[in-house]
């Protein structure tokens, strides 16, 4: 019986790869790696290896979550080091909950190796400090969906000193900009979006809620940053106004469902 290990590759730049991501990339025998992990990162994995792709591509699914568990046990029951490559972290936002499951029900060894988060990559590129000590107190990782049962779960207290990064905004970033504009943000909040964070590719484009409803989409994968953190890539009278907001504002907003 060999051993599966949930890998973190990161946002997509090779250099930001832990050492022991890396290590397990050369020497596996089975890699089963998400459509979004770079091709730059697949270029380091084992030429002896055997890959398969398990990803989504806008909406369409080569395999199903069910199938990807029965791989992973299948492939485990031959192979000495099977590597489930998922982009960032395998813990955010990966569906590792539903494979770790499978694993432990099918009483095969597995390990759990961190990859930088994309929110953390986003953040990076961008120059942004997710928390400030001055204007954001907090964190909030989300998704946004289109499906009425899952908005209805996303139903989290927020504060203006709340910075909300948004994973997976989808192609319709005005849908996106009316769920926070509902939520009690202002028109005018801050927001920034990444495209591709840390890859040569990479783009970004700083706006507010209100711009947000108009802005092509970026490639994915894509991350929106919103809160009064991204002020600090306005000019010093916007950043000093936000400042004097945040001392003074005690509103509280609900994510509606």
């Amino acid at each position: 019986m060999g051993k599966v290990f949930l890998v973190g590759a990161g946002p997509g730049d090779p250099d930001l790869l832990t050492v022991k991501a890396l290590r397990l990339l050369q020497f596996a025998n089975v890699v089963l790696h998400d459509s979004l992990v770079s091709q730059e990162i697949l270029a380091l994995i084992s030429p002896h290896a055997q890959l398969i792709d398990v990803g989504k591509r806008r909406g369409f699914r080569l395999l199903s979550q069910h199938d990807i568990n029965s791989l992973l046990v299948a492939s485990a029951s031959s192979d000495e080091i099977v590597v489930r490559l998922k982009g960032g972290d395998p813990m955010l936002f990966g569906r590792a909950a539903e494979e770790i499951l499978a694993l432990r029900e099918a009483s095969i060894d597995f390990e759990i190796v961190p990859g930088i988060s994309a929110a953390f990559g986003a953040a990076a590129v961008a120059k942004i400090s997710l928390t400030d000590r001055r204007v954001a107190s907090s964190v909030l990782f989300t998704t946004f969906s289109r499906s009425a049962d899952a908005r209805a779960l996303a139903s989290f207290s927020l504060t203006p000193e709340t910075t909300v990064v948004i994973y997976m905004p989808g192609p319709q970033y005005n849908e996106v900009s009316q769920w926070l504009l509902d939520a009690g943000f202002s028109p005018d909040m801050p927001c920034q979006v990444i495209s591709k964070a840390s890859q040569r590719d990479q783009s970004s484009h700083a706006t507010t809620l209100t711009g947000l409803a108009t802005l092509a989409p970026l490639p994915a994968p894509a991350i929106v940053l919103v809160g009064r953190v991204a002020a600090t890539l306005c000019d010093p009278a916007t950043l000093s106004a936000w400042h004097e907001a945040a001392s003074g504002s005690a509103h509280v907003a609900t994510l509606p469902s």
